[in-house]
């Protein structure tokens, strides 16, 4: 069943780490399967890298994302609808799921612990907007005004780029960490080169729907 507000807020970090561990813990019947392979780019020649891990109880988009409604929107709510001239409003939190599970955004007012300070600004883009990551712009389309929606994003390989791009260019793009600590945490892992994971997961709150 879908989760309530509170229920739905406070879950992200434990879902983080459950998500990271599925492959290890489940039994061979429920264990999740595998899509691409990703690589580090100084040893993209070689047969090693890190297989992307597809969770059962998410949808799977062709292009590599992942999804899970985690709250319903109003029944007569508005929806982000695909080539609409909208401006979706949205609040969202972000975890480096591909290493510990780190949190680098909160969502709503801040949780205290690195993330103190005023209650941050919502951010407001039109679907499409070519300055905000591609896994944004996928996942907010057909959501209804109120719904919280959770993404799986892998990391970016030759074929695909869901993400934020490596490298400090990350910083060019939207959404970004309203706090330092936040901005120490995913930069820390995206300007890593010798990290091979950089799957993020986010939970998208749809705020508004501005026609």
């Amino acid at each position: 069943p879908a989760l309530g507000r509170r229920e739905a807020i406070a879950t992200p970090l434990a879902a983080a780490a459950a998500l990271a561990a599925t492959a290890l813990t489940s039994p061979p019947s429920a264990r999740a399967e595998y899509g691409e392979t990703t690589y580090m780019g100084a040893i993209a020649d070689k047969d090693y890298g890190k297989k992307d891990v597809i969770y059962e109880d998410f949808t799977l988009t062709p292009s590599g994302l992942q999804y899970k409604d985690m709250k319903p929107g109003a029944a007569d709510g508005a929806v982000v609808k695909k080539g609409a001239n909208q401006t979706v409003v949205i609040d969202w939190d972000g975890y480096t799921i591909g290493y510990y599970g780190r949190p680098f955004e909160a969502r709503n007012k801040s949780k205290g612990g690195a993330f103190t300070g005023e209650e941050k600004d919502f951010v407001r883009f039109k679907p499409g907007d070519p300055s905000v990551i591609a896994a944004f712009n996928e996942a907010i389309v057909g959501m209804t005004v109120g719904s919280i929606r959770r993404i799986v994003v892998p990391p970016n390989t030759p074929t695909r780029a869901l993400g934020y791009p490596d490298g400090k260019a990350w910083r060019s793009m939207k959404p970004q960490p309203s706090s330092f600590s936040g901005e120490r945490a995913l930069g820390f892992v995206l300007e890593n080169q010798g990290m091979i994971d950089k799957t993020l997961l986010f939970d998208i709150e749809l705020i508004k729907i501005i026609e």
